[in-house]
C-alpha cells in the first residue's frame, strides 16, 4: 500500500505547529527585550508603576511590543520566519499586500500552554487607545476556549486549590505576592473547557470576580460548569478594591489571605448575592 496521506498531513501539521511555537517563542524574547531597551521605556515605567518586579516580569516573559508598524516584521524575518507564518500566528495584520505589527505600543503578556510552548498574546495598551486588551485570535496552535493564561506556573503551586482570577495583570501580581496559584481566562467567560482542563489541576477553585454587576454574572455562570466537573467551588468577595491587583497593593498579601481563608462556599455566596437585592428589615422583603 502506498497510501500514507493521513500520516503525511498530519506530520506536515505537526511541523507547521512546532515552526508557530518557535516562531511565538522568539516573539516573546522580541518584546521581553524591547522592554528593557531604550524604545521600551514606556513600557518599563508602566509596569513599574503596576508594581510588578523585574523577576516576575522575568518569570512570566512579560514584554513591549514597539510603537511602530515593524519591528517584530522585520525581527522575525532577520530569524527566517515567512510573511505567512507571520501570519499564521496572528502576529501581524495585512493591507494592500503589506503585512504590518498587529501589537503597537502595547506591554505583552505571552500566553503559554501547560506543556510550555508560548502560543499567542495578550497585549494590554498604554494609552487611551481600544482595545484596552488585545489578544491572539484562533490559531492552529491557540485556542482561548482551552486554555488559560498562568496555568503552566499555577499547576505546579502546593496550594491544594487554583484562584480563578479576570485580568493577565491580577496573575502575574498575584503571584508576585507568593499566590502562585493564580490563573485567568483569556478575555472569555469561562467554558467548559476550560473547566474540563482546570479538574486535571485541581479539586478546589476559588472565584475571586469583581464585585461589579459583570463581575457577579460571570462567577454565577462559572459556578456549576466547575461543579459538573467535580470541583468544589468557593467565592472570594473583594473588599475596598475593585480586583485582587489593587487589593494587594494597598492591603498587602496578608490581608489577602485573610480573603481567602474566608471566602464562603458557594450557597453562603448565592445567598448573600440574592439577600443584597432586598431590604431583610422590611418583613415583605424578607
Amino acid at each position: 500500500g502506498m497510501e500514507v496521506p493521513e500520516d503525511e498531513q498530519y506530520q506536515s501539521r505537526y511541523r507547521q505547529q512546532e515552526r508557530l511555537w518557535a516562531l511565538n517563542k522568539e516573539a516573546a524574547r522580541f518584546f521581553h527585550s524591547q522592554l528593557y531597551a531604550p524604545v521600551g521605556e514606556k513600557g518599563l515605567q508602566y509596569v513599574q508603576k503596576r508594581g510588578l518586579s523585574k523577576a516576575i516580569l522575568t518569570q512570566f516573559g512579560v514584554g513591549y511590543a514597539p510603537d511602530s508598524w515593524n519591528a517584530l516584521v522585520d525581527a522575525m524575518r532577520k530569524k527566517g520566519y515567512t510573511d505567512q507564518e507571520l501570519k499564521d500566528a496572528d502576529l501581524v495584520g495585512e493591507k494592500n499586500g503589506r503585512i504590518y505589527d498587529r501589537f503597537r505600543n502595547r506591554v505583552m503578556f505571552p500566553i503559554i500552554d501547560v506543556r510550555g510552548n508560548v502560543i499567542g498574546f495578550g497585549g494590554r495598551v498604554l494609552d487611551d487607545g481600544t482595545p484596552k486588551y488585545l489578544n491572539t485570535s484562533e490559531t492552529i496552535i491557540f485556542n482561548k476556549r482551552k486554555n488559560l493564561f498562568g496555568l503552566n506556573l499555577a499547576k505546579k503551586s502546593k496550594f491544594g486549590y487554583l484562584i480563578l482570577v479576570e485580568g493577565n495583570i491580577d496573575v502575574v501580581t498575584l503571584h508576585q505576592y507568593g499566590f502562585d496559584c493564580a490563573v485567568a481566562s483569556l478575555g472569555t467567560s469561562l467554558t467548559e473547557e476550560h473547566a474540563a482542563l482546570l479538574s486535571r489541576y485541581t479539586e478546589e477553585v476559588v472565584l475571586t470576580y469583581d464585585g461589579d454587576e459583570a463581575g457577579q454574572r460571570a462567577a454565577k455562570r462559572a459556578i456549576p460548569m466547575l461543579e459538573k466537573v467535580g470541583i468544589r467551588v468557593k467565592v472570594l468577595k473583594m473588599r475596598d478594591a475593585k480586583d485582587p491587583d489593587e487589593f494587594l497593593h494597598k492591603y498587602g498579601p496578608d490581608a489577602f489571605r485573610l480573603l481567602l481563608e474566608e471566602s464562603s462556599n458557594r450557597v453562603d455566596y448565592q445567598l448573600a448575592a440574592i439577600a443584597s437585592k432586598y431590604n431583610l428589615k422590611d418583613d415583605d422583603q424578607k
